[in-house]
């Protein structure tokens, strides 16, 4: 009987024996904190992580989330930047450490790549792109990405590259990580988001200034075709069938659908606030928009085209990406 009692006693204090699921982690990055919620939008928890924190990531195995703690609220203002990538272990909702980035600045874009476990990152301040092992905590190496106001970063197919968009040049430098070696492959104005095609070939990379995607042919290391698209897209995702691409117009307050076989915009989706994000669950049926300056999170049915409901965060989260966690 005691020993009933005191397994009861132990799962009752376990971390996390009874914690109410989370649907989203939403980076808060005028609060400096990641906001756990439920499907339904009620906030259950916010973990406090660097200064004014921008992008976030979740580790291969899904125990941890990664959180560039960039420290300036735009790209384009002055300022030396937080040096930190902040780690939250999902199990206990809590930041449990830090990756020192040292001398180097302005944390912005992440992506791991599931076989090596290597992250990529870009910073602002200097320019560049680092190499980092999230295990050990430490740079392993900085790469020199030929551009100005490097943003987002992707793993090419097979983890040999990593393709950096350099906001302030227009260009995507596809860095060979192993030599260091840079192609520029030439996009149109200020390129930010991407993503992949479900079979690795093309990456698709918004263009905020050029209202359009470029297609990027990852084999060849160049541009294959462009989508006009509404004004402004910075984040982008694509459906598991590889068929609709769903992404952000800030500059158009509003959600962008295109056809990847035509090469099409079909649908524009208006919000009624700038969003500066674009997440989708992994099913592809639900879209996420973060709009800062309303401090709302806009769910969309990728499906029916259309906003579904309305997050409500604390007034001055100021969020941004929402990363769905199932």
């Amino acid at each position: 009987m005691r020993t009933c009692h005191l397994l009861a006693v132990w799962f009752f204090l376990a971390p996390g024996a009874f914690a109410e699921r989370a649907a989203l982690a939403v980076v808060e990055k005028i609060a400096g904190a990641v906001g756990f919620y439920t499907a339904d939008g009620r906030r259950l928890v916010g973990v406090p992580v660097g200064k004014v924190p921008h992008e976030i990531i979740r580790s291969p195995d899904g125990r941890y989330l990664y959180v560039s703690d960039n420290g300036i609220l735009w790209m384009t203002e002055p300022g030396e930047g937080g040096n930190t990538i902040s780690i939250i272990e999902l199990e206990s909702r809590s930041k449990i450490g830090v990756i020192d980035l040292g001398n180097f600045r302005r944390p912005h874009g992440m992506d791991i790549d599931p076989r090596s476990g290597r992250m990529v990152v870009t910073i602002e301040n200097p320019h560049g792109l680092l190499l980092v092992d999230p295990v050990q905590r430490r740079v392993l190496k900085k790469y020199d990405v030929q551009g100005r106001s490097p943003h987002m970063v992707l793993f090419g197919p097979g983890g040999e590259r990593a393709y950096v968009s350099n906001t302030g040049s227009a260009t995507v430098a596809a860095v060979h990580l192993a030599t260091g070696r840079v192609k520029l492959i030439p996009t149109d104005g200020r390129p930010q988001g991407g993503v992949r095609s479900p079979d690795g070939r093309f990456i698709y990379v918004t263009n905020s200034d050029g209202n359009s995607i470029s297609i990027i042919d990852a084999g060849l290391q160049e541009r294959a075709g462009v989508i006009r698209t509404g004004k402004g897209p910075g984040r982008i995702a694509l459906t598991p069938d590889g068929k609709t691409l769903v992404y952000n117009l800030q500059a158009g307050e509003a959600v962008g659908f295109a056809d990847v076989a035509s090469r099409k915009e079909t649908l524009v989706l208006p919000l009624g606030g700038r969003p500066l994000s674009l997440t989708m669950s992994a099913d592809g049926r639900t879209a996420y928009a973060g709009v800062q300056d309303q401090d709302r999170i806009f769910v969309i049915s990728v499906p029916e085209r259309r906003i579904v409901r309305v997050i409500e965060t604390p007034k001055g989260a100021g969020p941004d990406p929402a990363l769905p966690l199932f």
